[in-house]
């Protein structure tokens, strides 16, 4: 542009022309790549795959066929995870509902999400809609992640909830910006769980998990939690639907406490090669990450319910797994639910999940999300379906 203004100043036109021919042709020049960054954040914000139907906000609510009772032992033969399916998770809902459709699914647990995000009962409607499996158990995971500035309405007293209000003390940013640990001693948040979960229940969920429960119990002596199940089993009951409920409870022991939950679930702690270990502790974590198949939980709990943990670590057990070999993967997937499922425990297999986004290893629609579906590069959907159709 000095060039342009030298050459047009001293060969060819007089100086004040020569300024307005120079403002001209940055005018022009500033309006093109205006327009041009404008194309760019229109296609970036479109690439996005959209879901089967755009969310109906705000719930609608409809009247759905009650579901029928749960088996325990069916889900824990059946139990897959498929890591928010009724929230979008992966980007490919299409195609992971068409999974679900031709698997031997009957619980597809951790089906509704709520990391970090108050779930969307309008889209989770419109997903189930498109599931055509007779007799699934949907599960919904309450998560010990909120973020303190969500938007979310709270019909019940035509507001919108404080979810800085459901915080812990000291938890700000616990799990990213905004995030933090809900305490189950607030009462915003002990308003929010029976909110969520009985909206749950009106759409025919039927499997309730507290994620590291640990993290949201209040710590102040009062058994919150004993209070927030029993409404919840008050709720289903009057509504005449039979739920079960959940909880990650870590190292926790206290068998009166462990026995509240129908189930415990935790991750397996796998290596390489498949390979379990014998101790109650994962040895790759100095605090204990408890293997819960161990007798030290597993003796004072009523059902345990096991899959391949993601902690957002590239060596927790979905990290390892994807860095498998199809064969290895197969054969580890074959012990692991053969051998869980001869001591009377679930054993969920893979078909959703997430992964660090430096993993390396196979993967779904995108790198930090697995997918058994064959359309993609881990393919494991063959192998899962065989292994399950011997438990029907």
């Amino acid at each position: 542009m000095r060039d342009l203004f030298f050459y047009l100043k001293n060969k060819i036109i007089s100086f004040p022309l020569a300024i307005i021919i120079v403002l001209i042709i940055s005018g022009g020049f500033a309006f093109w790549f205006r327009n041009y960054v404008s194309e760019i954040k229109y296609s970036v914000s479109t690439v996005k795959i959209e879901p089967i139907a755009k969310p109906l906000r705000p719930f609608e609510k409809k009247e759905r066929p009650k579901p029928g009772p749960v088996s325990m032992d069916r889900m824990k033969k059946q139990g897959c995870v498929a890591d928010g399916i009724l929230s979008g998770y992966g980007e490919d809902t299409e195609n992971a509902v068409a999974m679900i459709n031709r698997s031997n699914c009957y619980y597809l647990h951790r089906a509704l999400e709520t990391w970090a995000s108050p779930p969307d009962f309008g889209y989770a409607r419109q997903i189930m809609d498109e599931i055509k499996k007779p007799g699934i158990v949907y599960g919904m995971f309450i998560a010990e992640a909120i973020r303190e500035n969500a938007d979310y309405f709270y019909p019940n007293e035509n507001r919108n909830f404080d979810f800085s209000e459901m915080c812990r003390k000291g938890s700000d940013n616990a799990w990213g910006e905004h995030t933090c640990r809900p305490n189950f001693k607030s009462e915003e948040y002990r308003n929010y769980i029976k909110y969520i979960t009985q909206e749950a229940m009106d759409l025919g969920i039927q499997s309730f998990l507290f994620g590291q429960i640990y993290y949201q119990e209040s710590g102040s002596g009062e058994n919150y939690t004993k209070k927030i199940i029993s409404d919840m089993r008050k709720y289903a009951k009057k509504q005449g639907i039979q739920i079960v409920i959940g909880a990650q409870t870590g190292s926790i022991t206290d068998e009166k406490y462990l026995r509240l939950f129908d189930y415990i679930e935790g991750g397996v702690g796998i290596d390489a090669e498949g390979n379990i270990e014998d101790g109650p502790c994962w040895s790759r974590k100095e605090s204990c990450w408890a293997l819960l198949w161990n007798d030290r939980f597993s003796q004072k709990a009523n059902n345990v319910f096991l899959h391949l943990d993601w902690s957002g670590l590239l060596y927790d057990d979905m990290g390892v797994f994807a860095k498998m070999d199809k064969n290895t993967r197969s054969k580890t997937l074959k012990n692991l639910y053969r051998y869980f499922t001869s001591k009377n425990m679930g054993f969920m297999m893979p078909y959703m999940a997430t992964l660090h986004r430096q993993n390396g290893g196979c993967y779904g629609p995108k790198k930090r999300f697995y997918s058994a579906d064959n359309k993609y590069s881990c393919k494991d959907e063959d192998a899962i379906r065989e292994i399950m159709s011997q438990a029907k």
